[in-house]
């Protein structure tokens, strides 16, 4: 039989990869940092950022059974490089979708929203968008806070004191978050439609409890699979 690939480094992954183990499906999972890999104890997994060449090298170069993005919600770039690798390699390719839940506070479609809005809004910003979006918020450097994961590039935060720099790894409960509110003495909290498993409910509860304002930045309507859709998937051999 052969393997199932997972685009993973996410909890949906993780719980794929481990449905796969515990089932005697062969499967390698696919993640983009050391964090990804050791939360993966039993399964077989690669480790790299993998750009679109890379992607297609490793598609073409083994005999995969088919191909399962289960990447972040908010990873486009990724799953579109995987479509056309998949594509490339005639392989058929299954997005894991997370579910949508209710959204709360101020809720913007992209960066290019936000940053007008947060320029009416005094007191300090606590992002936990991701390092990725650090850059374009370099004009709010002197009130700026980030939660980033500790993998994160140095090269993204060059511009922010080592004080405004928050690391760890999620999920974070309530108290968590709101001890970050605190340290940061944030007045707005930003941060993504990451649904239950990304924390969201947490973090809008320590929100409430903190009285600050929070903006959301949602995520684009998407097609796919839910994760009990993709393990009969994988199991039974169509949708």
């Amino acid at each position: 039989m052969s393997e199932v690939l997972i685009f993973g480094g996410t909890t949906e992954g993780r719980l794929l990869a481990e449905f796969c183990f515990s089932h005697g499906i062969p499967a390698v999972t696919s993640v983009a940092t050391e964090t990804g890999r050791s939360l993966l104890d039993n399964c077989r997994v690669l480790v790299g950022r993998l750009n679109a060449a890379e992607m297609t090298a490793l598609l073409t170069g083994n005999s995969w059974h088919m191909v399962i993005d289960a990447t972040h919600p908010y990873a486009a770039e990724a799953t579109r490089n995987i479509r056309l690798a998949c594509a490339a390699a005639h392989i058929p390719c299954y997005r894991l979708v997370r579910a949508q839940e209710p959204v709360s506070g101020t809720c913007v479609s992209g960066m290019e929203e936000l940053l007008p809005l947060l320029q009416n809004i005094p007191g300090n910003i606590l992002s936990t968008l991701g390092s990725s979006t650090v850059p374009a918020l370099t004009d709010f450097r002197e009130r700026l806070w980030v939660r980033v994961l500790p993998s994160a590039k140095p090269d993204v935060l060059p511009f922010l004191p080592e004080t405004h720099i928050l690391t760890g790894q999620g999920r974070f409960s309530v108290a968590d978050n709101i001890a970050h509110i605190r340290r940061s003495d944030a007045a707005v909290l930003l941060t993504k439609e990451s649904g239950t498993t990304g924390g969201y409910a947490e973090k809008v509860q320590a929100a409430e409890i903190c009285d600050i304002q929070l903006i959301t930045l949602v995520r684009k309507p998407e097609t796919g699979f839910t994760l009990e859709e993709i393990e009969k998937i994988i199991t039974e051999g169509s949708p």
